[in-house]
Formats: structure tokens, C-alpha cells, sequence
């Protein structure tokens, strides 16, 4: 060892995710950074300080590859609908925050998922209009592809019955054609651009509060697919040194052009630091399955008229041109795409300009991935398209899918077992606040595929199940490979970042049933503990610990 550390853990039972020294019991570091990794004693650690592990496993830091992060920072202060199981449970809570909420601010709130009721009935504004007459409200659905707002809003948005619908957009009408209240996809953007924009020390404030959860649940580096705004704040969050978590930031695809103009290419380390990286952009080719706006080749099962929709993007032929000019400033490209025919026709982008442009290590990137027709699986692997999907939307999807899509077409759904295959490349996230950050969660529903309502315990499509160690790569080096940061993170290795978390359980030998039972005790970002248990570590303190 060439270095002296700062700071070593030891006696831990590490998985370190590399397959040169698969295992360790000590980790020691150096300016936040690894410089030995080991079993046994270390030599020469006399006056080095120490943080006893007591034997917990420790593996590296979780790399959540799809976030909203800041945003979902922002959501844990608003009203959260998600524990509603019928539309008077909706109605009430909404009711209740109107009570207290001043008049003429947006009320803001989301989380509701109207495939968890008995009626499966969307919910309309006439559940919380008598409530809320004094300021507007927007409420999303848990897949922020479709929103209720009420009349204050649509009267704001200038939308009447005779509103028609926008491009890659549906405003929800009833018999009458008046709206419901319902708005979807480009139709829910015309209500978003109407709110008024967080001020930036609100954006900081929801930062650090997405932060403080992050840490507690031993996620060490998170991709944002979030607006240019948010990168602002990180940027002084950094300055400031209150970043404790990484940030790959990846902007809408129309501010690729900014990235470019600035030298940053997704490639190269240009115009980014150890904690903030930068040079890739997200755009969307479609909905939601649960909006019924994700866009497949066949009709919905329960909607024989209904398709899904592809985005105003992709069908005026906008993402394909900024796309290709991406590509061409070396600018990661990541599309959300859900349905399989917009998977497919983004694997038809993703060829042409492997045709067209010059060769690079470019890594697409398909967001969700939740939906593919036999020949795209192999596609896939052909043109080295990453997988950034989310195993917690399969576990809760799985309770309804079938009745969207039928069985067949379900046979091929969330299918990680076959992504990941022979040379498959893989990242897991968790697409949080859509999901529960938690990556313990994830990695129960990889295993399992138990879905959420406990009616199939045994899997729902058992065969695309992965094994607990498969699953700790794709949400540690995979999801780093995703966002070309393999090389400081994702493994244990020297040389890398001293990013690590300490676990109540091995994941690898626990029961798959117990996966999600499992906590963080103990989270390092750089070398400093962000965060401890104060039970199981009660006499240690460094870094920034709590």
C-alpha cells in the first residue's frame, strides 16, 4: 500500500462486487478515495482511525439509475395519496389538506393509484371541487403520465369541452364532453406550465431533504432526470459542501445544445467533478401503462380503440433530428419507452445513427424497457442498448398489467431475466418518487416478483426472476457503467470512491421474502459516514454522522 489512510473500516463482511477480491473484511481510504481493500489485519494501521463494522455486510454505495430526485425531495413535504384505497379515502384527504391550505396557492399532491381501488374508476374533479373552489390543485398519479386537477386549474388552462386534445396528450371527458378533471401525458403539461416555478432556495431546501432519505437508505450516487434548475442547485449545494450525495444529472433532451456549446461530452470528464456529472440527455417516446398511454403495436384489452400514444416528440419526427445531433457531440441519449412500439420504433432511432453517425462509446439508454416484441430483445443486445429499468414498478404493476394487456403480451413484461442474458447490459433504479427510493424494495422485487397485493407470492412470471447477486450489480455497477462512471464507482477497488453501505443482513444469503426487511445501517459518501445507526453504532462518530 503506497498511501497511509484517513480512515479505515474494518471487520466488516464486505462484497465488494469485484471480481478481483470478491470479498474483504477491511476497506481503508485516502482523501475519499480507496486505497486498499482486504481480509485479515491491515498492516500497519497503528494511529489510523477506525470504524469497527462488527461483522455487518458491506457492499458498495447503491447507484439508483433513475431518479427524479429533487422533485422527490419536493414530495415528501406535499400531500401524499398513495395510502388511498378508494375515491372517498381520495376525496377526504383531499379535503382535509383544502381545510388548512391558503387561498389562491396551487395545492400540490400526487401519489394516487386508481388500479388500487375497488372501482378501478379514474377519479374526477367533482370528488374534491366543493373543497377547493378558493385555489387551484394538481394531484398526480403515481406514474406522473396523468394528473386530476380542478375546475380552478382547467378554468386557468383555458380548458373547455371545446379544448381539443394536443398532440400526445388526452384531456378526459365525460359523456357530455366536458372534462373530468383528467388530464394525460402532453394534456397534463398544460397544466405544469401554469405552476409556478420553485424559487432556488426552496430547490436547495428540497435537495437536501431528497439527501437526508438517500443517505439513510445507503443510495450513494443517483441519476436525476429532472430540468435544468435542479442542476443549478446541486451546483450550489456543491460550492456550498452540502452535497452528500453523487448527482448524474441528465437534462431534457432540447438543452443538449448547452452541454455541447460547453465542451461536455458524456464520454470525457469535461465539465464535470467527483460529485455532479453531466453529457447526457432524456426525451420521452411515449406514456404510461397505467395512463393507457404507453404506445403498443395491438390495442389495450379493456380499450380495443386505444393504442396508447406516442409522444409529440417522437411522431412530428423532432427526437429523431435532435437525437442524431446529440449523438453527434458525443451527448448520451436515455428515451423513455414503454410500450413495445415505442421501444421499437426508438431501437429503429438508436440504428440509424449507428449507420449515420461516427463511432463512439455512445451507451444508449432505454428508460423503463417495460414491453418488447420477441425481435427487439435481441436488437437490444445487437446495438448495446442499456436496460435502466425499475424492478418495484413490476411488483406493483403486476397486480393489474394483465387486465391492460392480456397474458401473452404480459409473457414478455419486465423480463430482466432475459435483458440481462448473455451480454446483456442492465441498470437498476427505482424512478423515485414514482417508486419508494428504498433499493432493498427493488432488489425484493428483482428476486421475487411477488407482486404488491400478495396475491402471487410465487412471482408474477417467475422465470424472469434474477438471482440476489445479479441484482446487487445491476444497482451498483451497472447502474455506474450507465452513466460512464465504472471507473470510480459501482465495485470496491482501489482507487475508486470510498462509497459504501453497511447492512442489517446479507442479501445474498438472507431468504428472498426477508430482502425487504433489510436496512441501511450505516451509509459512506467519500469516507465520511453520512449516516449511522445510533443503536448498532452508538460509540461512533465521523465524518458527517447522525
Amino acid at each position: 500500500m503506497q498511501q497511509k489512510p484517513d480512515i479505515l473500516f474494518k471487520n466488516g463482511d464486505f462484497w465488494t462486487g469485484s471480481p478481483r477480491k470478491p470479498s474483504a473484511s477491511y476497506l481503508a481510504c485516502k482523501d475519499g478515495r480507496i486505497v486498499a481493500v482486504g481480509s485479515g489485519v491491515l498492516s500497519a494501521d497503528v494511529g489510523i482511525p477506525a470504524v469497527d463494522l462488527k461483522g455487518c455486510f458491506a457492499m458498495p454505495g447503491f447507484v439508483d439509475a433513475h431518479t427524479h430526485f429533487r422533485i422527490g425531495g419536493a414530495s415528501l413535504n406535499r400531500l401524499d395519496l398513495r395510502s388511498a384505497r378508494s375515491e372517498a379515502d381520495f376525496s377526504e384527504a383531499v379535503r382535509a389538506k383544502a381545510r388548512s391550505h391558503p387561498d389562491r396557492k396551487w395545492l400540490m399532491g400526487g401519489n394516487w393509484d386508481h388500479e388500487s381501488w375497488n372501482s378501478r374508476r379514474l377519479p374526477t374533479k367533482n370528488l374534491i371541487d366543493d373543497a377547493t373552489q378558493r385555489f387551484p390543485v394538481f394531484l398526480d398519479r403515481l406514474d406522473t403520465h396523468m394528473a386530476l386537477v380542478n375546475s380552478a386549474a382547467l378554468r386557468m388552462a383555458g380548458i373547455s369541452g371545446e379544448t381539443p386534445d394536443p398532440p400526445g396528450g388526452v384531456i378526459v371527458r365525460d359523456e357530455r364532453g366536458e372534462p373530468t378533471g383528467i388530464v394525460k401525458d402532453a394534456a397534463r403539461e398544460m397544466i405544469v406550465k401554469l405552476i409556478p416555478e420553485p424559487k432556488m432556495d426552496e430547490l436547495m431546501r428540497d435537495a437536501r431533504e431528497a439527501m437526508k432519505l438517500a443517505n439513510r437508505l445507503g443510495v450513494t450516487t443517483v441519476s436525476d432526470m429532472s430540468p435544468e434548475r435542479d442542476m443549478r442547485a446541486y451546483i450550489d449545494l456543491k460550492e456550498k459542501g452540502q452535497l452528500t450525495v453523487r448527482i448524474n444529472m441528465v437534462l431534457p433532451i432540447d438543452k443538449y445544445r448547452t452541454l455541447a456549446n460547453h465542451g461536455i461530452q458524456a464520454d470525457s470528464r469535461s465539465g464535470s467533478n467527483e460529485w455532479i456529472r453531466l453529457g447526457a440527455v432524456k426525451a420521452f417516446a411515449d406514456g404510461s401503462l397505467g395512463a393507457g398511454t404507453a404506445w403498443f403495436f395491438e390495442p389495450y384489452e379493456d380499450n380495443s380503440s386505444n393504442y396508447g400514444l406516442p409522444s409529440d416528440l417522437l411522431s412530428s419526427g423532432e427526437l429523431e433530428n435532435l437525437a442524431i445531433d446529440a449523438d453527434r457531440n458525443h451527448i448520451q441519449l436515455a428515451v423513455h419507452a414503454i410500450g413495445d412500439k415505442a421501444v421499437s420504433r426508438v431501437l429503429d432511432i438508436f440504428e440509424r445513427i449507428q449507420r449515420q453517425n461516427p463511432a463512439w462509446d455512445r451507451r444508449f439508454r432505454i428508460e423503463h424497457a417495460q414491453h418488447l416484441k420477441e425481435e427487439d430483445f435481441v436488437r437490444m443486445k445487437r446495438l448495446y442498448v442499456i436496460a435502466s429499468v425499475q424492478p418495484y414498478h413490476c411488483i406493483d404493476d403486476g397486480r393489474w398489467a394483465e387486465s391492460k394487456i392480456g397474458a401473452e403480451r404480459a409473457g414478455s413484461s419486465f423480463a430482466f431475466r432475459r435483458l440481462l442474458g448473455d451480454r446483456g447490459i442492465i441498470a437498476f433504479g427505482t424512478d423515485w418518487p414514482v417508486a419508494p427510493l428504498n433499493p432493498l424494495e427493488s432488489v425484493y422485487a428483482a428476486v421475487t416478483r411477488a407482486t404488491a397485493d400478495g396475491k402471487r407470492p410465487g412471482g408474477w412470471i417467475p422465470e424472469q426472476k434474477v438471482e440476489p447477486e445479479e441484482a446487487l450489480w445491476a444497482y451498483t455497477y451497472g447502474s455506474a457503467f450507465a452513466s460512464f462512471s465504472e471507473g470510480e464507482k459501482g465495485t470496491l477497488d482501489p482507487g475508486k470512491f470510498a462509497d459504501i453501505v453497511v447492512l442489517s443482513a446479507n442479501p445474498l444469503k438472507a431468504a428472498p421474502g426477508e430482502i425487504r426487511n433489510i436496512k441501511a445501517l450505516m451509509t459512506v459518501v467519500g469516507g465520511n459516514v453520512v449516516y449511522s445507526d445510533g443503536e448498532i453504532f452508538r460509540t461512533e462518530k465521523h465524518g458527517d454522522a447522525s
